[in-house]
């Protein structure tokens, strides 16, 4: 049975997460990541994470920070790992290029100290 991780542990994965899409994303263009099955595949992925770390934070800590878009992100997570088939790439796309990084100042600003 593995231990339970922190809200500060889970954000810094959530942050490792977002990390890992802006390096899929330097220097490419919106075509060329549609285009990419290593790339679209990698990005869910690391979204699904996001979501799955969201969905571990403490209910405490939700609650003290009602300004994150918790049903959101895990909403989005959901959607990839049970309706795969269904996912919209360009969609995936605009998450990865305009929300993440919103969602990274976010966390950054709620990271518990210690």
């Amino acid at each position: 049975m593995s231990a339970v991780l922190s809200d500060k542990v889970r954000i810094l994965h959530i942050l490792d997460a977002i990390a890992e899409v802006e390096g899929y994303f330097k220097n490419v263009s919106k075509d060329q990541f549609l285009a990419s099955s290593e790339k679209r595949f990698a990005t869910i992925k690391q979204i699904e994470i996001v979501g799955k770390a969201c969905n571990r934070i403490t209910d405490a800590f939700k609650l003290t920070h009602p300004e994150m878009e918790w049903r959101s992100v895990n909403g989005f997570r959901n959607i990839s790992i049970h309706e795969y088939f269904g996912v919209n790439f360009q969609v995936v796309w605009e998450i990865a290029a305009h929300d993440l990084p919103v969602l990274k100042q976010k966390f950054i600003s709620v990271l518990p100290a210690g």
